[in-house]
């Protein structure tokens, strides 16, 4: 029989570039022809060819209890639907686990993306309706070579649940 996990409910806070900065940027629309600035996403991906695709999730629901980072690429992350999500992350780190006292998830709206720095460790994206189409800007084979994912069911016996 397996261990009930005990649940910690975390409260979802709106994303500003000021409240995202500790983990990446939010980048937000701009005018079109634009020159490049504070503003713009600054990209790692020289680490390996870059994959820039579409990847459609299936309904995630509130509630989680991994998270991963990766160490070699900065992500980009944005839905294609105009539908908000949440994203939890805590600050970018090589450590064996990440600093639960400072997880903090975000709801995102559906026109803008996030830049996550390399390191990040991160959650989601999840969601309420039942697919969300999401771009996702990472290197060819992060989800291979670049993929440090920490389990708190299995570490600490402790899953999340986003909120409002």
């Amino acid at each position: 029989m397996s261990k009930l996990l005990a649940r910690k409910r975390i409260s979802a806070v709106l994303i500003t570039q000021s409240n995202f900065k500790p983990y990446g940027q939010l980048i937000l629309p701009s005018p079109d022809g634009k020159a490049f600035d504070r503003t713009d996403a600054v990209l790692a991906l020289q680490n390996g060819i870059p994959r820039f695709y579409i990847m459609r999730l299936h309904h995630r629901g509130r509630v989680f209890n991994k998270i991963t980072r990766h160490n070699l690429c900065t992500q980009c992350l944005g839905s294609l639907n105009g539908h908000d999500w949440f994203m939890a992350v805590c600050p970018p780190s090589t450590a064996s686990e990440p600093n639960i006292a400072q997880m903090t998830v975000f709801r995102i709206p559906g026109n803008c993306f996030i830049k996550m720095e390399v390191g990040t460790w991160h959650a989601g994206p999840y969601f309420d309706p039942e697919v969300v189409d999401f771009y996702n800007l990472e290197l060819s084979d992060t989800n291979v070579v670049d993929h440090f994912t920490h389990s708190f069911a299995t570490r600490q016996n402790l899953e999340f649940e986003i909120v409002d």
